[in-house]
């Protein structure tokens, strides 16, 4: 199993950006994704998730409804979080996680959220 995130980056209050997290190594329709995030010295916290097949279920942190969307194109084998109108509290490092018999983490990309 793989996942890689990737569309990490610096950007304005404000603003928006696009995480993308290609997976490999299972059935990637079969199973639910989940985006999480860790903050300096906090916990990591799950971000959106989104049910297996054609996603139509999706579920979210409190603190991101509305501003972030989770979505997954099961012929590129990924999964999307759309993130727009950035905060500084949305500043932490993203990662990409399955959950098969064991959870899987891709390696995180950075999201820093600073004027």
């Amino acid at each position: 199993v793989q996942l890689v995130e990737s569309g990490g980056g610096l950007v304005q209050p404000g603003g928006s950006l696009r995480l993308s997290c290609a997976a490999s190594g299972f059935t990637f329709s079969a199973y639910y994704m989940r985006w999480y995030r860790q903050a300096p010295g906090k916990e990591r916290e799950l971000v959106a998730q989104i049910s297996l097949g054609g996603g139509g279920s999706t579920n979210y942190a409190d603190s991101v409804k509305g501003r972030f969307t989770i979505s997954r194109d099961n012929a590129k084998n990924t999964v999307y979080l759309q993130m727009n109108s950035l905060k500084p509290e949305d500043t932490a490092v993203y990662f990409c996680n399955v959950r098969l018999s064991y959870d899987y983490w891709g390696q995180g990309t950075q999201v820093t959220v600073s004027s």
